[in-house]
């Protein structure tokens, strides 16, 4: 395999009060804005931009709390691309907010990793979806364990109920524009050290600089 790019999370300080639950796509958005050079095909291939943490709040929105951050997954050698974002606004849907100060984190190997959405072209049913996972796991030489993760309650705490088909998994959607993409949060345990990196430096899926196949440590099982 080829030898992976080595990355790190820059985490910028972020200040403001709501924004969307689903904000994958306005937040990427919102970046480009800014920074145009994101869609760089060097960019393209090696930017993920996290989810932004906060606090379900209703409404599908979520407040900004002291831990929220703008979190980008970059190469150690173009973090100076990035630092430009720093006392930038960024107007993420209607709601805009304060890029602060950032630092830097490297990627430390856990033995179990979680992604908030994954979504894979052409596979939005749970038995489908996960056997495309574990054929890309296998493309990558990850032989960890790949889970959906089970709901507790009919509604999600992000304030949407899914009344279509009564299910005991979540199923998260992206929204592009006008158009709703169906995917599955995941998690992956049973990983060793390499394969752990390994998953945090390629993802799985698409969409990574929309907040898709982002993985973090589960610090929990």
């Amino acid at each position: 395999m080829k030898e992976l790019s080595q990355l790190v999370d820059l985490e910028f300080q972020l200040h403001g009060k709501t924004i969307d639950a689903d904000h994958g796509y306005q937040l990427y958005s919102a970046i480009a804005d800014i920074l145009p050079s994101i869609h760089n095909t060097e960019h393209r291939k090696n930017l993920s931009i996290h989810p932004i943490n906060g606090t379900p709040c209703g409404e599908r929105k979520i407040a900004l709390n002291n831990k929220s951050r703008l979190i980008l997954r970059v190469p150690v050698d173009k973090i100076s691309d990035f630092l430009f974002l720093c006392g930038k606004l960024l107007r993420i849907g209607t709601h805009v907010v304060t890029v602060g100060i950032p630092a830097s984190r490297r990627l430390v190997p856990y033995p179990i990793l979680k992604s908030r959405l994954v979504t894979i072209k052409g596979f939005t049913e749970p038995g489908q979806f996960l056997n495309a996972v574990q054929r890309q796991l296998a493309t990558l030489n990850i032989e960890g364990s790949p889970h959906l993760l089970l709901r507790s309650s009919p509604t999600s705490i992000e304030g949407k109920t899914d009344n279509r088909i009564s299910s005991p998994l979540i199923k998260r959607t992206l929204c592009i524009k006008d158009k709703n993409i169906v995917g599955f949060p995941l998690l992956v345990s049973k990983l060793t050290a390499e394969e752990s990196l390994r998953l945090q430096r390629v993802g799985l899926g698409g969409r990574r600089m929309m907040g898709c196949g982002v993985f973090i440590p589960q610090r929990r099982e």
